[in-house]
């Protein structure tokens, strides 16, 4: 089910608004909805248009593990702790490290599958 608030941010991809907050704030609502595909596809989005954006790398590596895409999602977080390391965000890289450190335990003890 599509919110309100995809539709009215729909609006804005493909003109000069269109950046890594639109594409960031478009993954994030469609993940709250579940919708695993087009989540992954704006956070994509996102982090393509500001490399540097750890927030979208968190939330992208997030809609990858639930998404079952376990080996994406920790590349995502990985890259996602290089990004914030790099900028001296070092909450966002502790965070994420131990998203992919749970998501490496659950993987070893087969509570989630690699894709």
């Amino acid at each position: 089910m599509t919110s309100r608030q995809i539709v009215n941010l729909l609006k804005l991809v493909g003109t000069p608004r269109d950046g890594a907050l639109l594409r960031f704030s478009l993954g994030s609502e469609y993940l709250k909805c579940a919708e695993f595909e087009p989540a992954i596809a704006h956070l994509n989005a996102a982090v393509e248009k500001d490399p540097g954006y750890s927030a979208a790398w968190k939330l992208l590596g997030h809609a990858l593990a639930e998404h079952g895409r376990t080996d994406e999602a920790l590349a995502a977080y990985r890259k996602g702790v290089e990004v914030a390391e790099g900028r001296g965000d070092r909450q966002a890289a502790k965070e994420m490290t131990v998203f992919a450190r749970r998501l490496e335990k659950a993987i070893a003890s087969g509570k989630a599958t690699r894709a």
